[in-house]
């Protein structure tokens, strides 16, 4: 077996445990059964296909939530634009050079094009270390769901929209779980580990979007008091008693 034979079949065992993961979660975890159900009670049932896993190219991601589309204000759209859109549309945005995205970005700037997030929820297939990591992948991104949902957030253009749904997503989900940091290698105290975590992660992912990322830890730290405490659609914290 070549080497490229031997690469598709690894990518497609990756898938298929993967995909198992995401049906495990599906069919039995209480907290993601509760995040869709909350989804369809608000008019916003996930559609076929929502979840998927993905082959993230071995970038440093566990998962994510959209896919960035770009649409052309001009008259006639260019072929290059359009043979973008076509190359990237499954695809996850981690996997492109960080250049393309910026050029995605200054060319709205300059009112060429109109960004948009397609709501779509994707698992690195090579990265989720087991059905645990899997859920807790899947509850941080359907958090964003949930938000998307219920407000007119625009996590592309507002960097405090943005940086309240990773808030909410990193505390709700139980990623920063003294367990899940001291596996990173960041748990460095009892008192407030969690807090920290939350403002950390959160400052990582705001500062990814090119509108957001000179000022990043601002933006977290005044959406922290606020989201840090709002619990939605749990009536608590779901991993406090």
């Amino acid at each position: 077996m070549d080497t490229t034979s031997q690469e598709e079949k690894g990518k497609a065992e990756f898938k298929k445990t993967c995909d198992g993961y995401i049906n495990q979660g599906l069919q039995s975890n209480p907290t993601i059964q509760f995040l869709i159900q909350n989804l369809v009670d608000m008019g916003c049932p996930p559609p076929a296909g929502f979840m998927r896993c993905l082959d993230c190219e071995g970038k440093p991601v566990s998962g994510g939530f959209g896919m960035l589309q770009e649409d052309s204000m001009e008259k006639s759209s260019s072929s290059s634009l359009k043979g973008e859109r076509s190359n990237f549309r499954d695809k996850p945005d981690c996997t492109r050079p960080r250049q393309d995205i910026l050029d995605q970005f200054q060319r709205e700037k300059d009112g060429k094009s109109k960004l948009s997030l397609r709501p779509e929820i994707y698992i690195c297939q090579e990265h989720v270390a087991g059905p645990q990591h899997a859920n807790t992948i899947l509850a941080h991104e359907l958090i964003h769901a949930i938000d998307m949902c219920r407000s007119k957030m625009d996590p592309l253009h507002n960097c405090m929209h943005l940086a309240c749904t990773e808030i909410r997503a990193e505390n709700l989900s139980g990623e920063c779980n003294m367990s899940w940091e001291f596996m990173r290698g960041k748990l460095d105290g009892w008192l407030g580990h969690g807090q920290k975590c939350v403002r950390r992660r959160a400052i990582d992912s705001v500062r990814a979007n090119p509108n957001c990322t000179k000022n990043a830890a601002a933006y977290v730290d005044a959406a922290m008091e606020r989201c840090y405490k709002d619990t939605f659609p749990f009536e608590r914290h779901p991993n406090q008693a």
